[in-house]
C-alpha cells in the first residue's frame, strides 16, 4: 500500500550561499545564532524521529584556509560576472573562519540518526551563469566527495543546485560522480528558470506561500522522473519562509498553508518535500525553533492518523530503486 512521505532538504551554507548578495555587510550574530541553533535544530529531529538531508557546501567541511585550499579544485569556475565566484570573493575579502568553515556541526548532523549529508556543491556553484563550464562542474563535484570522504569517510548521494539552479544538461554528470538523486524545482512557472528573476515570480513565490494561487504542492511518487543516464529527481514542495518578528499574521498564514499541504499530502498518500537555509532561523531562533516544532508535532499526527512517514532525499531515492 502507498504511503505518503515528508521529506526535509536543508541548503547548509553560512556565509558561502549569499557572499555576493551581502557582501561583508552582514550581522556576526545572524551565524552565530545559527551555528547555535542547528544542534537545538537536530535535537528536535532526533526527538521527533525526523529524517532529514542537509545539503552541505562542501567548503564548510575544511577545518582552516589552508585545508580549504587544497581541497579546491584546480579548474575553477569562470564566470563572466565575477562576483559570483567564491573564490575571487575571498581573494577580496580574506576567510572568516566562523562564516565559512563549520567541520564540528557536520560532524553533529553525522551524529545525529536519520540524518543525510547531502552536497550543495563544494563552492556554491552556479550551473546556469554564464562562463562557467561542465568541466568545472565536474571538478567542484569531485572535491566535494573528495573531502566528505578524507575527512568523514561519507560519500554523498544527493544533491541540491545552489539557488535552484538546475542545469538540465549537468543531471548525466551529477550521476556519473555518485549523485542518484537531485532537488528540483516545483513545476508551477514562477519555479521555473530561477537564474533569470523578475518581480513578477518574486511576487507569485511569496504570494503562494499564503494562498494556494498555482498547483498542488505534493505529489505522487510515481510522479517522480529518473531518466537511464540521470538521477532521480525528488521536486521541491515549498520553502518554510523566515519567521517574521513583526507580523504575527504572516507567520500564522505561512504556517497554516504548509500544515494544510502537510495534511493534503497526507490524506492523498502524496509525497511534500519542505526545504530552507538553517540561516533563516538566525534571525529569530527562538520564534523560528518554535515554528519547527509546531511542523513536527502536526507531522506526527498525521503519522498517527494517516501513516505519513519522514524519509530522506537518499532514502526516498533507495525506495524507488527498488523492484516493484
Amino acid at each position: 500500500m502507498s504511503q505518503a512521505i515528508f521529506t526535509i532538504s536543508l541548503d547548509f551554507e553560512l556565509l558561502w550561499g549569499i557572499f555576493d548578495k551581502v557582501g561583508t555587510k552582514y550581522s556576526k550574530d545572524y551565524f552565530s545564532n545559527t551555528r547555535a541553533l542547528i544542534p537545538e535544530m537536530l535535537d528536535l529531529f532526533a526527538e521527533n524521529q525526523i529524517a532529514v538531508t542537509w545539503a552541505t557546501v562542501g567548503m564548510l567541511f575544511a577545518e582552516n584556509e589552508e585545508e580549504w585550499r587544497s581541497y579546491s579544485p584546480a579548474n575553477l569556475p569562470s564566470y563572466r560576472d565575477k562576483s559570483l565566484s567564491a573564490y575571487e570573493w575571498t581573494k577580496a575579502n580574506g576567510i572568516r573562519p566562523e562564516v565559512h568553515f563549520a567541520p564540528e556541526l557536520i560532524k553533529k548532523v553525522l551524529d545525529t540518526p536519520l540524518q543525510e549529508l547531502g552536497s550543495h556543491t563544494f563552492a556554491h556553484y552556479y550551473t546556469l551563469m554564464r562562463g562557467q563550464s561542465p568541466a568545472q562542474f565536474r571538478e567542484d563535484l569531485r572535491a566535494t566527495q573528495k573531502i566528505a570522504q578524507e575527512k568523514f569517510g561519507v560519500k554523498m548521494n544527493s544533491l541540491v543546485f545552489p539557488r535552484n539552479h538546475v542545469n538540465e544538461l549537468y543531471l548525466p554528470i551529477c550521476l556519473e560522480e555518485g549523485y542518484t538523486q537531485v532537488r528540483s524545482n516545483p513545476k508551477n512557472w514562477f519555479w521555473q528558470e530561477t537564474q533569470h528573476e523578475d518581480l513578477s515570480k518574486k511576487w507569485f513565490r511569496s504570494a503562494d506561500c499564503f494562498f494556494p494561487i498555482a498547483k498542488r504542492t505534493s505529489f505522487q511518487k510515481e510522479e517522480l522522473v529518473k531518466l537511464g543516464n540521470e538521477p532521480l529527481l525528488i521536486p521541491a514542495s515549498r520553502i518554510l519562509r523566515p519567521y517574521s518578528k513583526s507580523n504575527v499574521l504572516f507567520n500564522s498564514v505561512r504556517l497554516s498553508r504548509v500544515k494544510n499541504e502537510m495534511s493534503t499530502a497526507a490524506r492523498k498518500n502524496e509525497v511534500y518535500h519542505l526545504w530552507w537555509h538553517p540561516h533563516n532561523f538566525g534571525t529569530d531562533p527562538k520564534g523560528a525553533l518554535s515554528e519547527l516544532k509546531t511542523i513536527l508535532i502536526h507531522y506526527r499526527r498525521l503519522n498517527e492518523k494517516w501513516g505519513m512517514q519522514s524519509m530522506n532525499m537518499g532514502q526516498i531515492g533507495e525506495m524507488m530503486r527498488l523492484p516493484d
